[in-house]
């Protein structure tokens, strides 16, 4: 089978292009035949699909590092992977950049046919942040996919409720095993400073106010206050411009540690430095992350916010630390976001103290990394799919706003009959 493959990929500093370099081995394996389309590559896609393709996949997610992607999700569709229940972001950023403020309202009438007129005006008024959230801005992509595969059963119901017509399946999210380079824990350690006895923290991905970076800062700051000895590794790339203030107004410059961006190859090391994952999230785009499955993999405990698409987890409710599911061993311990500050001192103040708590959770961890995050996983999911999805008729393209469909082909066209030469682009 051959397939067109719509992804960023490394050195692309996006965990979506870590995921694709982990599956497309797998896929190559198994006999597909597979042509890659980055930002810097996809303008071939219009001549290889002389040759046609079985399917294309389109890797989705609510950054900038799929702007390029958005035309070939309506002219070509296919499989798609969305990563991100929530789209608005990325996509409004997109045509405000480009100052197309007539197709950003075009499209959101489409994809909120029930919203107020005035809630365009929000963002096209400048405001942006967590009310996005409100507007996922979804409709038009799934519409145009002969299928849309999401990361957890909870999103794909949602989807299913909400877009009747759609064909929409729960694929695993995998990751490779995490095995760290000979001494890296001791290594690192000494690199940042902190002491071999330390109990180290580690918020691990894309920097930015929703990994609860405040919130974090404040625990660590009271665990510091109280005589604990705790450091913080801040282990990505920056999107939150504040950090270093915030960092110095708490006077914590000398736990926290910022690394900026962490090469793939790099990723079990700077786990194996630390005791504690945190993987918290609010607002939320209903994604499954892959810094938490990578921690996971690394026998990390890991601290997570109780969100209903986590509702699965097997956790421990840091309020009453009882578990969340009492069928599996729990691998967490879940944060409460309408008591947030509290929860989440509790949980870093008795993971920092019970070593052996932390021990137990990274054992357990491990185990349901092996059976629900496991990249083979991924792989069976993927050509469960992949045929299913090629086996689809392509949607009509229906009311889907004109500017969405159109690739512009019939204005090469004319112009080229002006110049006396008849083109035949093909389809």
């Amino acid at each position: 089978m051959r397939l067109a493959w719509f992804s960023p990929l490394p050195p692309a500093p996006t965990g979506i292009a870590g995921y694709s370099a982990d599956i497309l081995p797998l896929l190559d394996a198994a006999g597909y035949e597979i042509d890659r389309f980055t930002a810097s590559t996809a303008h071939e896609f219009a001549w290889r699909r002389r040759r046609p393709y079985d399917l294309v996949v389109h890797q989705l997610g609510n950054s900038e590092w799929h702007d390029y992607m958005w035309p070939y999700l309506f002219t070509a569709p296919g499989l798609v992977v969305l990563h991100d229940a929530r789209l608005h972001h990325a996509r409004a950023a997109l045509l405000f950049r480009h100052r197309r403020r007539d197709d950003y309202r075009r499209e959101f009438a489409y994809n909120h046919p029930a919203a107020p007129d005035v809630a365009a005006d929000y963002a096209l008024e400048g405001l942006r942040g967590s009310p996005f959230h409100f507007w996922p801005m979804t409709r038009a992509v799934i519409d145009a996919a002969k299928l849309v595969a999401v990361h957890n059963e909870f999103v794909a119901q949602e989807l299913r409720d909400t877009h009747p017509a759609a064909h929409v399946e729960r694929i695993h999210l995998g990751v490779p095993p995490m095995i760290p380079s000979e001494g890296a824990r001791d290594t690192l350690r000494r690199a940042y400073g902190i002491p071999a006895s330390s109990v180290v923290f580690i918020a691990f991905g894309l920097v930015t106010p929703e990994k609860r970076i405040e919130p974090i800062l404040r625990a660590l700051g009271t665990l510091a206050a109280r005589g604990r000895d705790v450091h913080l590794l801040v282990a990505g790339g920056n999107g939150f411009p504040g950090l270093d203030d915030l960092i110095a107004a708490r006077q914590l410059g000398g736990r926290v540690h910022v690394t900026g961006y962490v090469a793939e190859e790099r990723i079990a090391d700077y786990l194996a430095a630390a005791d504690v994952s945190l993987s918290l999230r609010w607002p939320t785009a209903g994604e499954t992350s892959g810094a938490w499955a990578e921690s996971l993999a690394a026998s990390r405990p890991t601290i997570i916010t109780s969100l209903p698409h986590t509702a699965d987890v097997p956790a421990l409710d840091a309020r009453t630390w009882q578990p969340t599911r009492r069928a599996r061993d729990p691998i967490a311990v879940a944060v409460d976001m309408l008591d947030e500050d509290a929860t989440l001192l509790a949980a870093m103040s008795r993971l920092a103290e019970d070593a052996a708590l932390r021990e137990t959770l990274g054992r357990a961890a491990h185990a349901y990394w092996a059976a629900e995050h496991h990249v083979s996983l991924m792989a069976d999911d993927y050509q469960r799919v992949i045929a299913l999805a090629a086996s689809l008729p392509a949607p009509a393209k229906g009311a889907l706003p004109a500017h969405l469909t159109d690739d512009y082909s019939g204005r090469a066209m004319a112009i080229a009959r002006e110049l006396g030469v008849d083109l035949d682009l093909g389809t």
